[in-house]
């Protein structure tokens, strides 16, 4: 026999995936009007919110792309910290993202650095922008 799902368990799901979708598009959302610049080699043009959010929920819940495990993640960050200071500065980590493997473009650093640094420290405690980064699946 199929298990049902409590639609109320559903739609919270559905709202905290919005919520965080929301969030995340906000961050390239640089003119706060709903639309997001999209540009590989030339401009193709935008990417409304009201598009991609019914797009987006729906790649989530069907967990279409796995995420990258939060261990893994810290690891990452852990090689760039070999004294496990728990932070990276914000020179350390323009030089790591802009002149190892493949670069950032100075767009994608200023997009980084205005979701991960702390302006107070100018630091990224990395430990923190995981946790923001990664999808709880439970």
């Amino acid at each position: 026999m199929a298990e049902e799902k409590d639609p109320e368990s559903t739609e919270a799901i559905v709202a905290e995936l919005h919520k965080k979708i929301k969030e995340a598009f906000e961050v390239f959302d640089h003119e706060s009007n709903n639309t997001v610049d999209v540009e590989e080699e030339e401009p193709t043009g935008y990417i409304r919110f009201e598009k991609f959010i019914p797009v987006m929920t729906t790649v989530l819940l069907e967990k279409r792309y796995r995420p990258i495990a939060e261990d893994v993640l810290l690891r990452a960050f852990e090689v760039l910290d070999p004294t496990k200071r728990g932070f990276l500065t914000k020179d350390e980590l323009v030089k790591y993202m802009t002149e190892e493997g493949e670069p950032f473009s100075q767009e994608e650093m200023e997009e980084m650095l205005s979701a991960a640094i702390d302006p107070e420290s100018n630091t990224i405690n990395y430990r923190d922008y995981i946790t923001m980064m990664v999808i709880d699946e439970n």
